[in-house]
């Protein structure tokens, strides 16, 4: 029951995203990883799940973003 509890915590939390910094000249991987996480302009923001798959993607490209905790 207490399982129950925590993963519906972790599906309620969110993270907003914001890519602060380009990705002009850097490899091709974390050009990839930006688009993947749904950039497409530099100050964009965008909200995701926090999962461990989003995390992931964030920690490779965390010099380009700036990463907020949302509770909704």
């Amino acid at each position: 029951m207490a399982k129950k509890k925590a993963e519906q915590a972790q599906a309620e939390r969110k993270l907003r995203v914001t890519y602060v910094k380009s990705a002009i000249g850097r490899p091709i991987r974390q050009k990839k990883t930006v688009r993947a996480l749904g950039f497409k302009h530099l100050n964009q923001t965008v909200t995701h799940p926090d999962n461990p798959s989003v995390r992931g993607m964030i920690t490779a490209i965390i010099h380009l973003l700036r990463v907020e905790e949302v509770n909704e």
